[in-house]
């Protein structure tokens, strides 16, 4: 039996002069371990500084202020059979600043984001309750998995 290949496109726009930021190998794997398996997938990872975060917020959510993970979904029809995902756009001084806040590890913030922002590409959210419990439960079990601690906790 053989195993199907795996596909996964991960384009990394590094464009914020925060420092410093994870490498490329660690993003890959933060990314892999949120799509849980799945063999074929395309999705950009854009980190960014305040400027770009909040116009882009501004912009999306209607919020005039930087925001530390945006996703935007593709919104391909599925007859097409192109794995895109979307694009991830994370704001890389708001990281730093948020686990510094939060007294937790830089990187664990920057896996727990970056897992956050893939699990709403696959459709997850947290706008209703009992969704966010569903979210932030598998975030925990994907960050266990990793060796990083519930960032709910």
């Amino acid at each position: 039996m053989n195993a199907s290949p795996v596909t996964i496109e991960l384009e990394i726009q590094n464009v914020t002069s925060f420092r410093p930021v994870p490498g490329d190998e660690q993003f890959r794997l933060w990314v892999e371990a949120a799509l849980q398996g799945a063999t074929e997938a395309v999705l950009t990872l854009r980190l960014v500084d305040d400027g770009e975060s909040r116009k882009l917020n501004e912009r999306y959510r209607g919020k005039n202020r930087p925001t530390n993970v945006l996703s935007f979904p593709a919104d391909l029809p599925e007859e097409l059979g192109i794995p895109l995902l979307g694009d991830i756009v994370i704001c890389a001084p708001l990281v730093g600043a948020e686990a510094e806040a939060q007294q937790k590890p830089v990187q664990s913030h920057w896996a727990h984001l970056t897992i956050h922002g893939v699990l709403h590409l696959l459709g997850y959210d947290h706008q209703e309750k009992k969704a966010a419990e569903e979210m932030e439960a598998l975030e925990a079990d994907l960050l266990h998995s990793l060796g990083i601690r519930n960032p709910y906790h």
